[in-house]
């Protein structure tokens, strides 16, 4: 009876062992896989980093779901792309501490730098640059039958010009004010891309401002149900502009692009990573290094478009992040 009893004992304690260690194989992310991540694909004990983009119809977005696997492949952070209203509220974000890496126009980070336009009295002084990426391109659309051959024909016409205090909507004033119009003499609209297409096609709106890459997912989902039309910018008005904003390039819509039968003249400004200048130094250089050198994993077509070689170009005066200075001044690359 005495063994019988130690038997039972002993094999009570080995199923309580064996529980209790079980369950200390598994930790509420999922249980952990060879490679150190856990069943959700996240390595176990790495930071989370917070990438914003912009709206779901427009560039950023696709670019920063490839750029935060990349990240998450390559580095010991978790990364994460995230949408959000773009440019000007990606710097109000990185300035409030609120994420770690966003996208933004060149002219917009310039703005948030020296607290002008929208940044008038709100300066942005903790952010740095990481590098520039692509040519986003003033995109003036609406569908052929519309009526609308230049900018001057926009006015009296119901006009998307993005949100109040956006990237888009600054060059749309901009654009405006060179061919001697404002906000005043058309039916301003604050829509995001996707509204924006979606107003077209609907005919609720005449025409929309959309600062992008090309192509750009809306405008691609419009050309899909209507055949449209993309204002080109006249050489002289294009001179102009660039002798008053400088950040701006001239650029060019090309034929086929959305169907279109021709190239269509227009400007650009850039497209950059900025970062919260508070990042370590080291966090900073590899993540620079993940995303410079692995640029064939992204899968957007601007991805080919983005070099090391040319990330400094346009970057003006916004203070490159000293991990990504470290980063570009080992390739051999100088502002």
């Amino acid at each position: 009876m005495i063994k019988w009893r130690s038997g039972l004992i002993f094999l009570t304690a080995l199923l309580f062992i064996m529980i209790i260690s079980a369950c200390g194989n598994n930790s509420e992310g999922g249980s952990s896989k060879s490679d150190g991540s856990n069943q959700s694909g996240e390595k176990a004990g790495s930071k989370t980093l917070s990438i914003l983009t912009g709206g779901t119809g427009g560039t950023y977005y696709p670019l920063g779901g490839s750029m935060a696997q990349i990240i998450s492949e390559e580095t010991d952070f978790n990364a994460n792309a995230q949408s959000s209203g773009a440019s000007a509220e990606n710097m109000q974000a990185l300035k409030n501490g609120e994420a770690d890496i966003a996208f933004s126009q060149t002219d917009i980070a310039a703005y948030a730098l020296n607290g002008e336009l929208m940044f008038k009295d709100n300066k942005v002084d903790n952010v740095k640059a990481i590098g520039t990426l692509y040519p986003e391109t003033v995109q003036i659309i609406t569908t052929k039958d519309s009526g609308i051959h230049s900018v001057e024909d926009l006015k009296g016409k119901s006009v998307s010009v993005g949100a109040p205090g956006s990237g888009v909507n600054a060059n749309a004033q901009q654009i405006l004010e060179i061919h001697g119009l404002s906000f005043d003499d058309i039916k301003a609209q604050s829509l995001s891309f996707d509204e924006s297409t979606d107003g077209i096609q609907s005919g609720s709106i005449d025409a929309a401002f959309i600062t992008a890459g090309t192509p750009t997912a809306a405008v691609e989902s419009l050309s899909a149900q209507k055949e449209i039309r993309v204002i080109p910018i006249a050489d002289d008005k294009i001179k102009q502009l660039i002798e008053k904003y400088p950040y701006y390039a001239e650029d060019t819509v090309p034929k086929g692009t959305y169907k279109i039968p021709e190239n269509v003249k227009t400007v650009a400004v850039k497209a950059m990573l900025v970062v919260r200048g508070e990042l370590d130094e080291d966090a900073v250089y590899n993540i620079t290094k993940a995303i410079f050198e692995n640029t064939n994993k992204i899968t957007h077509a601007k991805g080919k478009l983005i070099k090391a070689e040319a990330a400094l170009d346009g970057i003006g005066n916004l203070p490159l992040h000293p991990g990504a200075e470290t980063y570009f001044s080992e390739k051999g690359i100088q502002p």
